[in-house]
């Protein structure tokens, strides 16, 4: 690993078993939202809640965005304050200054505080637009979780040597999934119809 440069080889070793852990801190953020935002359409409607919300002035856009961010942002939060507390105790589990300091660097930093959140909309975006196509909430809920698919390859990708987590790996990871996050947003409003919604689900 580069990043074992000017290290002892039992810190290597500690890096490159504490790099499994970032997987985890990148599949919080999606995880956790995924079952708010898969129920947020198709929950509503089989609980006679939606009707009355769609009838209001409310835009589309807005409406979506809300939904979005109500499943997103606690995801979020419980991601960073997790990844804090994992800081705070790596050196109670005798974990070295060199590994603290590669975790607390700008590999970790990028997919915790940047990927995670551009990882979680796209979940979420995902979820809603899944919520919204289906009779039920459970079959949304089961549908939206193919999300995790890509995280778990890049976790296999790694453990197999066919990829290393760097920081370039991190910038290319940013620029592709916020541009998925962008397509996403995009074809969410410009599908999401109210009054099919309203009228196909009885």
């Amino acid at each position: 690993l580069p990043a074992c440069d000017g290290l002892s080889a039992g810190d290597c070793m500690q890096i490159y078993l504490v790099n499994e852990f970032l997987i985890l801190f990148m599949l919080m953020p999606v995880i956790i939202p995924v079952t708010i935002a898969a129920y947020s359409i198709v929950g509503e409607k089989t609980t006679r809640s939606l009707e009355p919300l769609l009838a209001t002035p409310i835009t589309t856009v807005e409406l979506l965005a809300g939904k979005s961010l109500a499943a997103a942002i606690p995801a979020i939060f419980a991601s960073w304050a997790s990844f804090g507390l994992f800081l705070l105790l790596l050196p109670v589990i005798g974990a070295s200054k060199g590994v603290i300091g590669y975790i607390a660097g700008p590999t970790w930093l990028l997919a915790v505080l940047v990927i995670g959140p551009l990882m979680s909309i796209a979940a979420v975006n995902f979820a809603i637009f899944v919520s919204s196509r289906v009779n039920d909430p459970r079959v949304a809920e089961q549908i939206s979780t193919v999300i995790i698919v890509p995280i778990m390859l890049v976790l296999f990708a790694q453990l197999a040597g066919l990829i290393t987590l760097n920081v370039t790996f991190m910038i290319i990871a940013i620029i592709v999934i916020a541009l998925i996050d962008v397509g996403m947003i995009y074809l969410g409003t410009s599908i999401f119809d109210r009054e099919s919604i309203l009228t196909r689900w009885k």
